[in-house]
């Protein structure tokens, strides 16, 4: 007796269950990264419109958020859309001194500033721990909206102390804001991240979707990707700890409750070698980033200091005029309005660079009566 022999076709079940594979043709391929590479375009964008950024009176960027890039641009373009009497702001740029390291916002320069004024004309655009080097990063991808500005750009030769402050020490070591500096030319020699990141960096300067995720993890997740925040707090929801409130322009960097006189701190005199001018990294990106600001058609008055120079030895103290001298010199013969404020009295600094609320106010002043602003349009 012969059997039929089993059917080897798959029953309807079989087939249900078995993989389909798709196939995308060229056309869909493109369609797919058409709208791919809109949603990294437009998401970004539509973020702004559903995070509420409204900036008051003497608002900088907040200390939490100071290697956020993006809410930079994003301050810049908003400060670029402003008008007082007709004319735009202007923009005082530059590193902790101008931000204001051991101050609240209403003790700033461009606070007092705009007391002098009588109106809100002048804008914090400065950054707690920047540098030349990463300032020449920032303005060049993330301040491309600071163009046809009134500019005060602050020269702080702190940076131009020593062989490490300016990024020329063969050591490695960890400093500020290095997603800001040139990863491939120049080389920095201190400075050792692998390939693969510098290329993830510049792409990242150039890609606002990135940035933007990087603005979510700054200002909701406590600047950790999302599985280690996730790991750190298992029982909370990561949707809800998106809560649409950035941090307030007041959060203070300093753990001191009130600011002291460095003189009160303990800090004692030092003796920095200082680099000469010629041959200093910093001084070359500060040159390179008022070149670029000008480029853009801003008008650029350059503010050196103020240096705390009672914390100097009397040899650093000589060597640090000669560098100064030098700076001045170079701002003459380019044709850079320039302002070397008188140094304050001892008790207005914090620390070496850093003046207290009294020294601001005393700074703004100086500043505001100096007779080579009066040729910057709009500035008073």
């Amino acid at each position: 007796m012969t059997g039929t022999p089993p059917s080897t076709s798959p029953d309807k079940t079989t087939a249900s269950m078995a993989a389909n594979e798709v196939r995308l043709s060229m056309r869909q391929w493109l369609l797919v990264g058409t709208i791919v590479a809109g949603l990294f375009l437009r998401i970004p964008i539509l973020w702004q419109r559903i995070e509420k950024f409204d900036p008051g009176p003497d608002y900088r960027i907040p200390y939490r958020l100071s290697n956020d890039y993006w809410m930079v641009d994003r301050y810049s373009r908003h400060i670029g859309e402003q008008q007082i009497a007709g004319e735009g702001r202007t923009l005082m740029i530059g590193d902790s001194v101008v931000w204001g390291h051991y101050v609240s916002t209403d003790e700033t320069v461009t606070h007092y500033l705009n007391q002098l004024a009588g109106e809100d004309r002048f804008a914090n655009l400065g950054i707690d721990g920047i540098h030349p080097a990463a300032l020449q990063g920032l303005i060049r991808s993330y301040g491309r909206a600071i163009a046809d500005k009134n500019v005060i750009l602050h020269c702080n030769l702190l940076w131009m102390s020593s062989p490490q402050h300016d990024l020329q020490s063969e050591k490695e070591f960890s400093f500020n804001h290095a997603e800001l500096v040139p990863q491939f030319v120049p080389a920095i020699p201190c400075y050792r991240e692998s390939f693969s990141n510098r290329i993830g960096i510049v792409v990242k300067r150039n890609v606002s979707f990135f940035g933007w995720t990087d603005h979510l993890r700054a200002t909701y997740f406590d600047n950790a990707a999302l599985p280690s925040w996730t790991m750190e707090h298992p029982y909370d929801n990561p949707v809800a700890a998106v809560t649409l409130q950035l941090p307030s322009a007041d959060d203070p960097p300093s753990p001191e409750p009130i600011a002291r006189p460095w003189t009160e701190k303990g800090l004692a005199r030092f003796n920095p070698p200082w680099i000469e001018l010629d041959t200093s990294f910093q001084w070359s990106c500060f040159r390179q980033t008022l070149e670029t600001l000008q480029q853009r058609g801003n008008r650029v008055f350059v503010v050196i200091g103020p240096f705390n120079e009672h914390m100097l030895t009397d040899k650093s103290l000589e060597k640090f005029h000669a560098v100064r001298a030098d700076a001045e010199q170079w701002f003459r013969e380019h044709g850079i309005a320039y302002f070397a404020p008188a140094v304050l009295p001892s008790e207005c600094y914090a620390d070496a660079s850093h003046p207290l609320a009294e020294g601001y106010a005393r700074m703004a002043k100086e500043l505001f009566e100096d007779s080579r602003l009066d040729g910057f349009p709009y500035a008073k």
